[in-house]
């Protein structure tokens, strides 16, 4: 063969291959949309049944696909094969590909932001609308790379096609019709794959209907305490080595305990249900891989997460709360907003954005302002501190793994995991007086904890933080007093960022603390009465306390009914003494004053992550970290919109400006996606009467206003911390 015949044979094969791919991407991208769209129909029934045609036409292989298509009709219907052998081929891959761009494009669709709807909403557009100006530009972005990555697959398979079903397959095919063999063969190889793909949920089935039936069956769990060479035999006859490894590591001072259910023994802390049968509501939620104890040298193992309710209904509004949680993650949230970022040069820390930070700021500046109203001292301590000290305050010995150390001149520094310590420094660094008493020192305190890794997530547990740290130094004859001022704090910050919803707790002490009883029985009658004096019920944890003195947790819920322990107050009689702190008394004694430990918001990154998760976002007015958003309808206007922004920015608001030359429904929606209050649109109309069209957050437009009554409507709700309607 020469070297002319072979370039004219490849060259036919190339103009077969790009016939393929060309013809392919044609009609299987619009196709994929329509599948979508049936997909996600509101029909049960059609979405059902192209959910499993998209499933079939994704577990099996394309090989198969081409076959059915090119012989399926021939055995189904009697027709003639198609002498045309590009036909069946481009039909084939056509459907295939639109199945998988079809889920693509369903990603895409359903990872918008509810925002973009809510704009679309603003600039009044319908439905259509909505999807061809706003949905489809953005899940044509987002989705690109993906598509891109399936193209590229494409090209690969339409090489295959050429050399496999241009040649052998229609050899083969050939062969069967002549000799009229079953079809059975293929079909058989087709349901293979695609149960094969499908197994996974079989399985999940499998293990639900065995739930039904244990349920069903309503066996006792108990329970009884073994020692730990009791329990290191029990599993080790089971052959259960992992359980092993963890009896082995449990604390000597705790408790082993084994849970049985019918024949069935495990390990576990409990408590339990008293029986199978009050588990009437479950369901699996999915299916995912774990190291062994965290660790990617060990074994992978399956890990089944499940839930479990008394009630139908009580499943529904967990499942409903779970979607709500995961539209409000404040890590989503955070990056749509442009607040903050976190990356991996940095696990557990946050790299803040300015409209991060000036959300931060104004957080900072009111808890600023109550201590300066409430008689605090706002101090500030180092960030190392010498092992010496940890070592005299005990947390040395308890926390050691928690810290982040470092030698200096063959001294070991640590950077500090709590603030108290620190203030302690500061009360003893000069002679007190009883009639100095109390005094209060608060700290915006940034703390380091070398937290693991696997447990880091978003600002909610992090490695780096700030607390808004406090200590009071008192007298035992004091402590009631700072308890009810306290309370009464702790319910007015709470209420002006929105949370009306508070759980109170008194934790009583454990079994194993130091102190007298004496000393224990006032500091718990005194956290009792503070709160029976705000008015609040509380419930009582028996045994929750620290080891040096009791304490009052206040826990609040959200929108979504999540409860999150935020601010406490703890009593503490003995790490003022372990590090020196004393005060003269009116007998002219030296004494040790009471420490009260206490925190209202807790960490500023973790209080921050539950504002944007409990209003999705749309923080209010006094909150927001832009306020107002000024945009100009054309460039004539523009000087008036800044002059508008000067205003407001000379005023001391967060404000910004969209002078670009672009429509004024695009500034608005681009605008309305940050979720700004407030959206002031200036044209020639409002240039002349030197007034602004005022649109709220959320589509109403409040219409036309003078800056004057604009600026007195914004300030009022900065000024009484209005707080918005929570969309739950």
């Amino acid at each position: 063969m020469t070297l002319l015949t072979m370039i004219a044979k490849m060259s036919e094969g190339l103009g077969k291959t790009c016939a393929i791919f060309f013809l392919t991407l044609l009609f299987s991208l619009p196709l994929g949309m329509v599948i979508t769209f049936l997909r996600m129909s509101k029909s049960k029934v059609i979405s059902s049944v192209t959910r499993f045609v998209v499933a079939v036409l994704r577990g099996t292989p394309l090989m198969l696909q081409l076959i059915a298509v090119t012989y399926g009709p021939y055995y189904l219907f009697g027709t003639a094969v198609s002498k045309n052998k590009l036909i069946p081929v481009v039909i084939a891959f056509a459907i295939n590909y639109a199945a998988y761009f079809s889920e693509i494009y369903r990603g895409g669709i359903e990872s918008i932001p509810a925002g973009q709807y809510e704009a679309a909403n603003v600039l009044g557009y319908t439905k259509a609308q909505t999807f061809l100006r706003i949905i489809l530009p953005q899940v044509v972005k987002r989705v690109m790379p993906s598509v891109t990555n399936e193209v590229v697959t494409l090209v690969k398979d339409t090489s295959m096609a050429f050399t496999v079903s241009y040649q052998e397959m229609f050899t083969i095919g050939k062969q069967i019709a002549n000799s009229q063999t079953s079809f059975t063969p293929f079909l058989v190889a087709g349901v293979f794959y695609f149960v094969f793909n499908a197994i996974v949920d079989f399985v999940m089935g499998k293990i639900e209907k065995r739930m039904d039936e244990i349920v069903a069956e309503n066996l006792p769990i108990t329970h009884r305490e073994v020692t730990r060479d009791e329990a290191i035999s029990f599993f080790d006859k089971l052959g259960e080595h992992y359980k092993v490894e963890l009896v082995k590591a449990i604390p000597e001072d705790q408790k082993i305990t084994l849970y049985t259910q019918g024949d069935f023994t495990d390990l576990c802390r409990g408590p339990h249900v008293p029986s199978t049968g009050v588990l009437k509501v479950h369901k699996l939620m999915k299916v995912a891989g774990a190291y062994w104890r965290g660790d990617s040298k060990n074994e992978m193992l399956q890990r089944i997460y499940g839930t479990a309710f008394a009630t139908k209904d009580e499943l529904k509004a967990y499942l409903h709360m779970l979607e709500e949680a995961a539209r409000r993650d404040h890590r989503k949230l955070g990056k749509d907003m442009d607040l903050f970022h976190l990356q991996e040069e940095a696990p557990g820390m946050i790299f803040w954005h300015a409209k991060g930070w000036a959300l931060w700021q104004v957080i900072e500046q009111y808890m600023r302002r109550i201590y300066r109203d409430n008689g605090y001292q706002e101090v500030k301590a180092p960030q190392l501190l010498d092992r010496s000290l940890w070592e005299k305050s005990g947390h040395w010995a308890k926390y050691r793994s928690n810290m982040f150390t470092t030698e200096s001149e063959n001294r070991i520094y640590a950077l500090k995991p709590m603030n108290c310590p620190g203030h302690i420094q500061i009360f003893k660094s000069a002679l007190r007086s009883y009639r100095d008493l109390p005094i209060r020192y608060g700290e915006f305190g940034q703390c380091h904890r070398n937290e693991p890794s696997g447990s880091l997530h978003g600002l909610m547990r992090v490695r780096g933080f700030t607390q808004d740290d406090g200590h009071i130094f008192c007298t035992e004859d004091q402590i009631l007093d700072e308890c009810v001022n306290f309370t009464a704090i702790v319910k007015k910050v709470y209420k002006d960022f929105g949370f009306d919803d508070i759980e109170y707790f008194v934790a009583t002490r454990p079994e194993m603390r130091i102190g007298d009883d004496a000393t224990w029985d006032k500091a718990e009658k005194d956290l009792m009465i503070a709160l029976d004096r705000a008015g609040v019920k509380y419930k009582v944890l028996p045994g929750e306390g620290a080891f040096y003195g009791p304490k009052v947790e206040y826990h609040l819920r959200d929108c979504l009914g999540r409860s999150w322990q935020c601010g406490t107050v703890q009593v503490d009689f003995q790490m003022p003494g372990r590090l020196g702190a004393e005060y003269v008394d009116a007998d002219d004694q030296r004494k040790v004053p009471v420490m009260l430990h206490r925190a209202i918001l807790g960490s500023l990154e973790r209080w921050i992550g539950m504002l944007l998760e409990n209003y999705a976002g749309a923080l209010p007015p006094w909150l927001a970290p832009t306020q107002v958003a000024v945009a100009s309808i054309t460039d004539s206007q523009a000087d008036y919109a800044h002059e508008v922004y000067q205003k407001l920015f000379n005023a001391g608001y967060r404000v910004e400006e969209d002078l670009r030359s672009e429509k004024i429904n695009y500034k608005i929606r681009e605008l309305s996606l940050t979720k700004v209050p407030y959206i002031l649109v200036v044209g020639e109309k409002e240039k002349q009467a030197g007034t602004v069209a005022v649109r709220e957050r959320g589509g109403r437009n409040i219409g036309a206003m003078s800056f004057d009554d604009f600026a007195a409507l914004l300030a009022a709700q900065v000024a009484d911390h209005t707080n918005i309607e929570v969309n739950k």
